[in-house]
């Protein structure tokens, strides 16, 4: 049984937020998001953390600015999500824009499924190959973990600047400079810089640097803030905690989008993805824009994302957006078919009565892609609140398999890793990730051994409160709330991880129910107590075919939705509170 609970704000900060000038209920939701005061409420780009608390950010700015004044040869080596390409891009326009347009700045991005993730020596010996070789490898979004491949560089005559923001293990590599909120001793107060977040402070304080050195003055400078759009893009598609130096740095990027002046690529974006750049929020982002750009590190090469995000040509963009969200429809059939797959193989386990037992979910297929096995995780953990791992075969010698770890709020999924590899030395080749979200790579013939491990892990590291299925919502809105105006109004706001999207509560007469497409539930609701003669209001709730009682509370998110003109307001349901039918 699912617990739900409302999530708790102090009315005395609500309406201290409220007296402010912010909407009542942007101030209750606000107030439960652990604001505390009005001055908290700005998200302009002067409330920005600074730069010199991010430990060798400056030192490094310093160097970059040597390189650039000597117009040596520099190469980007990125990471294929979209954190990492949105990094790559960021990098390479940043440096362009502030160095000398003579200045040799190139790209690559390894291949997942043959080099593997981050600066392995394979990929330094690749990148020592580029005309011209070469004088540094500056790593985006990876690098933290790659002691070989910068000892590699290193033999090859290349010098390696690391900014990533993973989670260091005990030993990092000894490059030229770490640029990592997250690296021992640093002080920089938000942890939670996503790849592309790190890159821009780097170039943040390139631009500064430079400024000092005379290259331009306040007046003169480029406008590296141009790139938030990217920087937004990447951090809410990495699901980057949005505290507050997140938010703003997210809320500054979609003004630019909404605005009309952000980059071609991501306007393509937008436009093949069927969605409206002027009112571009959050959800957008992570859930039509990330996975389009996502699509290409997954099933092919992330290059033609990169290319994407570096073309100022509209036509050049569109052609490859267009064939990015092709790929991305790809994408979606074979992780429709590994899904039903992984749920055939647990509807087993649940016959004989072995699912009931585990904390934990672990399966391979030989068919699987190894590119989509972090979606197919994620809707696992989703499904049956369970950390879930599903691997892959490696694609070259098939003898190792490549897994991708979600897990639950609770239970750090990269240390539990790290406890399996400590009892079971050499059972996991390599490992990396965060609380959340997790890489491997294993034997194959390993498997059920490292089934076993991580399952006690799990066991240890798990208590029943935490594999309860909770609920947390924003309370009930009046009937009077439930409008269009307040669809836009919440729309336009700043939410993600760690500041969540609000979702109300509410008990609804069901006066009509249907399939959508044979999978989705289409609902016509009454909100109880609304008086009569109150239009029925549209409900959907995804991926869900079982039907409801004739009244039934709800959790739900407020959206608005527009058809030929007409603003509707719209129920996404999100979750159905059945204690309440059984203690009637």
């Amino acid at each position: 049984m699912s617990l739900f609970s409302q999530r708790p704000f102090s009315e005395r900060t609500a309406n201290w937020l409220q007296q402010s000038g912010l909407h009542p209920l942007l101030a209750r939701l606000y107030a439960a998001r652990g604001l505390q005061t009005p001055d908290e409420l700005s998200l302009d780009l002067k409330q920005l953390l600074s730069p010199t608390e991010l430990k060798n950010c400056i030192s490094t700015a310093s160097l970059l600015a040597d390189i650039l004044e000597r117009k040596e040869p520099m190469l980007i080596v990125a990471d294929y999500d979209c954190d990492g390409a949105t990094a790559c891009a960021v990098g390479l326009r940043g440096l362009r824009m502030l160095g000398d347009p003579e200045t040799p700045i190139q790209f690559l991005v390894p291949n997942r499924f043959t080099m593997g993730y981050g600066l392995t020596p394979e990929v330094v010996e690749l990148a020592a190959e580029q005309n011209p070789k070469p004088k540094y490898l500056i790593t985006v979004d990876n690098g933290i973990a790659s002691e070989a491949g910068v000892d590699r560089a290193r033999e090859l005559g290349m010098e390696v600047i690391v900014t990533d923001h993973h989670l260091p293990g005990d030993r990092v590599p000894k490059a030229t400079a770490i640029v990592n909120p997250n690296q021992a001793g640093c002080s920089f107060p938000s942890k939670a810089l996503a790849g592309v977040g790190v890159m821009f402070y780097l170039l943040v304080a390139l631009r500064a640097e430079l400024r000092q050195r005379g290259k331009f003055t306040n007046e003169t400078q480029p406008k590296v803030e141009n790139l938030l759009d990217l920087v937004a893009l990447g951090t809410v598609a990495d699901v980057a905690q949005l505290d507050r130096n997140n938010r703003v740095l997210v809320s500054n990027g979609l003004k630019r989008i909404r605005a009309g002046i952000s980059q071609s690529g991501i306007q393509a974006l937008f436009q093949a993805a069927a969605r409206d750049p002027r009112k571009a929020n959050t959800f957008d982002l992570g859930f039509a824009i990330g996975p389009r750009l996502n699509a290409a590190g997954r099933l092919a090469d992330m290059t033609l994302g990169i290319r994407l995000l570096l073309t100022d040509s509209t036509d050049e963009a569109m052609t490859l957006a267009q064939e990015l969200d092709r790929i991305n429809r790809e994408r979606r059939v074979i992780e429709t078919g590994m899904q039903e797959a992984a749920l055939a193989h647990l509807a087993e386990d649940q016959l004989a009565g072995t699912m009931a037992q585990r904390t934990s979910i672990c399966l391979w297929n030989p068919e699987w892609h190894q590119g989509v096995v972090g979606i197919v995780a994620s809707r696992l953990k989703e499904r049956f609140n369970r950390p879930a791992i599903v691997f892959a075969p490696d694609g070259n010698t098939g003898e190792e398999l490549r897994g991708s770890g979600r897990s639950l709020t609770g239970f750090h999924l990269r240390d539990a890793l790290d406890l399996v590899s400590k009892r079971e030395p050499g059972l996991i080749l390599k490992f990396g990730g965060h609380a959340m979200a997790a890489g491997l790579t294993i034997r194959k013939s390993d498997f059920e051994k490292f089934d076993a491990c991580f399952q006690e892990v799990a066991n240890s590291l798990l208590t029943d409160e935490l594999l309860e299925r909770r609920h947390t919502h924003d309370g009930t809105l009046e009937v009077s709330e439930l409008t269009p105006e307040i669809g836009d109004l919440l729309a336009e706001e700043i939410w993600g991880q760690g500041f969540p999207q609000p979702v109300f509560y509410g008990e609804f007469e069901i006066a009509q129910q249907s399939l959508m497409k044979e999978k989705h539930l289409r609902l016509m609701l009454l909100p109880v107590g609304a008086a009569s003669g109150n239009k029925p209001i549209t409900g959907v709730w995804f991926n869900r075919t079982q039907s409801l009682p004739a009244k039934a509370k709800l959790a739900y998110r407020l959206v608005t939705d527009r058809y030929q003109g007409q603003a509707r307001v719209q129920l996404m349901i999100e979750a159905h509170d059945e204690s309440a039918e059984t203690s009637r």
